[in-house]
């Protein structure tokens, strides 16, 4: 038996917490499930506990299990910074980096902006993660993402904050059923929106863009994706909300769709998000000036 604790093993430990369950944990460390059970018993048997109750189904962290694998997560998290500190000296401008982003803007900003990211920073190797902001923000802290890209209004107490852009809203509905002018708050009062689900930010957010009017989701729909939700409108169910980069993004381009802009809504703010410990904040906030001006390119048109 090894008679210190490694860095594997914690690696084996969170990714058990994080999942409970030993074939995803070892996907997420890249062994197979006997290694990684094989570790797991080691490390118990160094520690003279025992870490979890497993069973044929389910896996169980005991109490001491949450605790060690809580302060395994921050040894490997410092550890991650001393090799970002050093990396940062020797190569501040290349090597990995693990960008999240929630799906209603990394699509439509991430590729318009490749290009120049790749022509300032060659040796940056982009590794892209959509997922949802609550998941983004443990990501992060957990240091299994590097950079978050993602919308305000949400808590983001202990993350540096660099803002990029507004982005405001236009109205989808049925073809047809709008005129030309911008439609504002008012004709809106008592709206129910086709909305996407609750686990999406963009839900929250296009609920509040008229914060003093009556507005609601309709609940006999949800969609998981912006396509969905477009595809619905023009077929005549009902009226959306969709964020302007999206559709400077093209898209609802070839849809049948009647598209209004709504001057007067309150705009989410697309943001990056970083750790205040990084050693590569002079990089990320290269990369933030990239996407804004990305996004000034896409609404000059």
């Amino acid at each position: 038996m090894n008679p210190v604790i490694t860095l594997r093993q914690m690696r084996f430990l969170t990714a058990m917490a994080d999942t409970l369950n030993f074939s995803r944990a070892a996907e997420m460390c890249f062994v197979t499930q006997p290694t990684l059970s094989t570790g797991l018993r080691e490390l118990e048997e160094r520690l003279g506990v025992q870490l979890a109750e497993r069973t044929k189904r389910s896996v169980i962290l005991t109490p001491v299990g949450v605790e060690i694998a809580k302060r395994a997560r921050a040894v490997l998290l410092a550890t991650q910074e001393i090799e970002e500190l050093a990396a940062a000296q020797s190569a501040p401008e290349g090597g990995e980096l693990r960008l999240g982003t929630i799906p209603t803007i990394g699509p439509f900003l991430i590729p318009r902006a490749l290009p120049d990211i790749r022509a300032r920073f060659p040796d940056l190797r982009l590794l892209l993660r959509e997922e949802m902001t609550e998941s983004l923000i443990a990501g992060l802290s957990a240091g299994r993402l590097d950079l978050i890209l993602f919308a305000l209004p949400f808590d983001t107490q202990g993350i540096a904050v660099m803002e990029l852009f507004e982005d405001g809203y236009h109205l989808a509905a049925p073809p047809g059923s709008l005129g030309p002018a911008p439609v504002g708050g008012d004709q809106l009062q008592g709206a129910k929106l086709m909305l996407l689900d609750k686990g999406h930010c963009l839900q929250r957010h296009a609920l509040s863009a008229f914060p003093d009017r009556d507005i609601a989701q309709d609940d006999s729909f949800s969609a998981t994706s912006l396509t969905t939700l477009i595809s619905m409108v023009s077929e005549g169910l009902g009226i959306t909300l969709l964020p302007d980069l999206a559709l400077d993004a093209g898209v609802a381009r070839g849809q049948d769709l009647a598209i209004a802009p709504l001057p007067d809504a309150c705009p989410r703010r697309v943001v990056l998000g970083w750790r205040t410990s990084t050693a590569r904040a002079d990089l990320f906030r290269g990369l933030g000036q990239i996407l804004i001006d990305t996004h000034q390119r896409m609404k000059a048109g």
